[in-house]
């Protein structure tokens, strides 16, 4: 394993790049090792003679991806002085010696908290805009700032994004969805219309209403025209319908997948006159989506390769 520390602060003559091939033994050991042997082999080099470095205010960082919308952002992480080296430095990887002390990773877990903390605490003053679109917050009770919004719900249908209340203007991946202009300007409010009865969003079964075409068996269709024939299949999705919803998972996202996989099931099946034949199916092909699911998980946990 080889690693490469850099030191790029103040004049360009006193910068220096060490590469190091690390003994076995330091893999499992802590980061501060890192750190200390470039320290002495800087301060008995020439960069050392015109900049001494003192290790007490010195910690190591390393370059990570940021939550931006933009892929290409970085920014420099602080690894805590107590960390494995092979656990959070990579093979050829660049750490980077920056200024200020080191911290153990207890220290940086208790600084990001109150960093949490102080922005969950924050959050309890301010009010966001319920018009759609308009992701702004302010002060609870106001000032109220001027807002862009849409009029209608969004729209997820198979692979396309839009807002209803502008048809022509598609997206196909959620950035571009979040940048589409907005048809509406105003001023922000938190007092929600309760009386609209306006869905939160909209799906293929809406848009067949709207036009007119047919529309895809619920749930509750399927109990019904099945009463006779005794599909297990719809029960058992009406009780998983009931228990995502408490675990955050709207109605309207589970019917709006329900609806692709039953699509995809009768379009497999050339036929969709066997009602019960359609939701058992359909029953089938989402335990597998599932169960998939739960090993992603599970083998991201457990880090399997």
């Amino acid at each position: 394993m080889k690693v490469f520390l850099r030191y790029e602060d103040g004049d360009e003559s006193t910068h220096k790049t060490l590469k190091i091939t690390l003994p076995k033994s330091w893999k499992s050991g802590p980061t501060s090792r890192l750190l200390e042997q470039f320290v002495e082999s800087y301060n008995g080099g020439k960069e050392g003679q015109l900049n001494t470095l003192a290790i007490a205010s010195l910690h190591l960082s390393t370059r990570r991806s940021t939550n931006s919308d933009d892929d290409t952002a970085t920014e420099l992480k602080e690894l805590p002085s107590d960390g494995i080296v092979v656990e959070t430095i990579s093979d050829r990887e660049d750490v980077y010696i920056c200024h200020g002390p080191s911290q153990t990773l207890k220290e940086i877990k208790a600084e990001r908290q109150a960093q949490i903390d102080k922005e969950k605490e924050a959050l309890k003053h301010l009010s966001s805009c319920v018009h759609l679109g308009c992701n702004k917050r302010f002060p609870k009770g106001g000032p109220y700032p001027e807002c862009k919004y849409h009029s209608g719900p969004p729209v997820f249908h198979e692979t396309a994004k839009f807002w209803s209340c502008c048809p022509n203007k598609k997206a196909f991946d959620w950035d571009q969805f979040q940048s589409l202009p907005a048809c509406q300007s105003g001023t922000c409010t938190d007092v929600k219309d309760e009386e609209s009865g306006q869905k939160e969003f909209l799906g293929g079964c809406d848009i067949r209403e709207r036009i007119g075409g047919a529309k895809l068996k619920s749930i509750d269709d399927f109990n019904a025209s099945a009463a006779a024939g005794g599909s297990e299949g719809a029960p058992v999705l009406e009780r998983l319908r009931s228990v995502l919803d408490e675990f955050g998972v709207e109605n309207e996202l589970f019917d709006q997948v329900m609806e692709g996989i039953e699509k995809d099931v009768i379009e497999k099946n050339g036929s969709g006159d066997d009602d019960v034949k359609v939701m058992d199916e359909a029953v089938k092909v989402l335990g597998g989506k599932l169960k998939n699911a739960m090993k992603a998980i599970a083998v991201e946990q457990l880090k399997i390769n």
